[in-house]
């Protein structure tokens, strides 16, 4: 990991070594890079990238910040090299994750969740960013970033033996789960009752009856006078089948109302009337794992759940802070890609060089902690978008391309400027002050 710059000349330097070090070769070998004109090395390139990327410019704004840097360079030139950065980019990200690194027999605890990215004028999703979460370390896992056909699925990732993957009600995926369970992966997700086939089971049982009856969720929580449930359970996908466990909390009065109420608005909102027992396991936070309760029992599940909140305040992060939601491409651009990796990238080195600054430990989940990464990363940013802007190296003597570069294009409509009858007004007044000077 790298220090501070200690030289303002080598500023980008600084962000290179954040980078694995083969990412020159890299360039090459995903075509990134494959002649030096004007960009003359995969450096300069990656330097564009982030300026795009990492700080939002404009191409054209691109091409002004470059010229001052090196020489005069298009904004239709940085488009066409920017076009065949995606492979690259998508290359450095899977080569710099996970962030943190873990044993390879630990137990990992990963959260997993995906958001939706909209371009100007979109009206729904024009792309995904899924991202995985090491939720010990609140370090990122693993990182993707797909056209708005990239449905969110745990078998999008990489898994080992013994990791716990958790995620909210968009992954009740019954086969997908059963064959994490195979691999000796397990999974707590937030239950949508509908969307998993699920049987009740005695424990010590060892085998799924394929006579035996759905469990009606609503009706067997009826019949509960506990605040907290746990039922052992079979899922059950096609001829796949594997145990689990549903742990269920009720909610107090008014948050269950508050529950029900959003149910039927979302229900409103697209067409549909919800049915009365939705209605009632509204009232429920209803939890699904395969983690068996000797090892987390229910109240462990119910509030280790909650911490899934983590992940979505890193996608808060994303684009509050570093700017993911300001996608300024619109669907299946051939930038589109290009501009999410590079962002994603720019994320990256701005938390590795937060872990570096602060210590590896300052914010880990299993111990008290004393601070959150929102302002520090505020700081942080400003310290790699100094070292991307690499302004101590303008040229003074390149401003004038510069200008050229960034000045409007011929166009039909002019810039504004001042009436011909005011300037002719104005030399009057100009020649008779200096006619009263000269007297």
């Amino acid at each position: 990991m790298s220090l501070p710059p200690t030289s303002a000349k080598i500023a980008f330097e600084e962000f290179l070594k954040e980078l694995p070090p083969d990412h020159m070769e890299m360039a090459y070998e995903f075509k990134a890079f494959t002649r030096g004109r004007k960009i003359k090395t995969p450096a300069h390139l990656l330097q564009v990238v982030m300026l795009y990327c990492g700080l939002d410019q404009a191409l054209r704004t691109c091409a002004g910040s470059f010229s001052l840097l090196e020489e005069r360079l298009t904004d239709t030139a940085i488009h066409k090299r920017l076009k065949s950065c995606g492979p690259w980019l998508k290359a450095l990200l899977q080569a710099m994750l996970p962030s943190a690194g873990t044993a390879l027999n630990a137990c990992r605890l990963l959260v997993v969740d995906g958001s939706s990215l909209q371009g100007p004028g979109s009206g729904g999703t024009d792309y995904r960013v899924h991202l995985a979460l090491d939720l010990v370390n609140l370090t990122l896992h693993e990182m993707h970033a797909t056209g708005a056909e990239g449905a969110e699925s745990l078998a999008r990732y990489s898994w080992q033996a013994g990791d716990i993957a958790m995620t909210d009600r968009g992954y009740n995926q019954p086969r997908v789960i059963l064959e994490l369970g195979e691999r000796q992966v397990r999974v707590i997700v937030r239950l949508v009752p509908t969307a998993m086939p699920l049987y009740l089971r005695q424990e010590g049982e060892g085998q799924f009856d394929p006579e035996s009856e759905r469990l009606n969720m609503a009706e067997y929580l009826m019949g509960q006078t506990g605040d907290t449930v746990t039922m052992p359970v079979w899922l059950r996908s096609g001829a796949l089948s594997g145990q689990g466990w549903v742990h269920a909390a009720r909610l107090p009065p008014e948050a269950a109302e508050a529950a029900r109420r959003r149910c039927r608005q979302a229900a409103k909102r697209k067409g549909w009337t919800p049915s009365q027992d939705a209605l009632y396991w509204a009232g429920w936070v209803m939890v699904f794992t395969t983690v068996p309760p000797d090892e987390l029992d229910g109240p462990a599940v119910l509030a280790v759940y909650r911490c899934r909140w983590q992940v979505e305040l890193v996608f808060k992060r994303l684009k509050s802070l570093l700017g993911l939601d300001e996608l300024r491409t619109r669907q299946k651009s051939v930038l589109g890609e290009v501009w999410i990796r590079g962002k994603l990238l720019y994320a990256l080195v701005i938390e590795r060089l937060l872990h570096w600054q602060m210590g590896s430990d300052w914010n880990r989940m299993d111990r008290p902690r004393e601070a959150t990464p929102w302002r520090f990363l505020k700081i942080v940013r400003g310290q790699v978008d100094a070292w991307i802007l690499d302004a101590s190296r303008w040229r003074e003597e390149n401003w004038p391309l510069c200008f050229d570069v960034v000045k409007e294009r011929p166009r039909r409509r002019k810039l504004q400027t001042l009436p011909a009858q005011v300037i002719r007004m104005m030399e009057i007044y100009e020649n008779q002050g200096r006619a009263i000077f000269a007297a």
